[in-house]
């Protein structure tokens, strides 16, 4: 599991950034939050936990919890 802050997160379109550790941005969609963790705990500067998929678009955050 990686950490790291929330860049954004935009609750209307259910998308936003995670920065981690190493300052790498990781695409997050609200499908990939953990079932705890609803759209409205996704405040920039949030800490959190979270695995990555990579994809052709970049990495992609999934199972993100809250710390």
């Amino acid at each position: 599991m990686k950490t790291g802050t929330i860049k954004f997160f935009n609750e209307s379109k259910g998308y936003g950034f995670i920065t981690d550790s190493t300052s790498q941005d990781h695409f997050v969609h609200v499908t990939a939050l953990h079932d705890e963790v609803k759209e409205l705990d996704m405040k920039e500067g949030h800490k959190v936990t979270f695995e990555t998929v990579e994809t052709s678009r970049g990495s992609n955050a999934t199972n993100v919890r809250l710390e």
